[in-house]
């Protein structure tokens, strides 16, 4: 299993105010959720008129896959004439990368289970 993941930092237009940042960045967020069926979200640059910073995540049997979505949603983006995209950043994560993930449940003697690495608090 894979997640990829897209940073991407944008540019707004002619924005003098946080309500039409939202009016251009909600829709945006929408129609990249809708059309590629994706994880995305505005994360970053909150508190800025003109900038934005959204995040897109996808999972996929294989990081080719993953590569493939990535590059469709990323060419949407920079084809949006209302934005300007500024710079992207992307990573690859495999559940292979960390043999031993802290929130692993592992059963007790009892059957009843407990977390890895000694909490035993749920």
């Amino acid at each position: 299993m894979f997640v990829g993941t897209i940073t991407f930092d944008l540019l707004l237009g002619d924005v003098r105010s946080l309500k039409q940042k939202r009016g251009v960045v909600r829709p945006v967020v929408a129609e990249i959720r809708r059309h590629f069926d994706v994880a995305v979200a505005e994360v970053g640059h909150t508190d800025l008129y003109r900038r934005a910073e959204i995040g897109v995540a996808v999972i996929a049997a294989d990081s080719g896959r993953c590569a493939e979505v990535l590059d469709v949603v990323e060419r949407h983006v920079a084809e949006r004439p209302e934005i300007e995209l500024l710079s992207t950043r992307r990573r690859f994560h495999s559940d292979e990368d960390d043999p031993q993930p802290s929130g692993v449940i592992t059963p007790d003697r009892t059957g009843a289970g407990e977390r890895e690495r000694g909490d035993t608090h749920g």
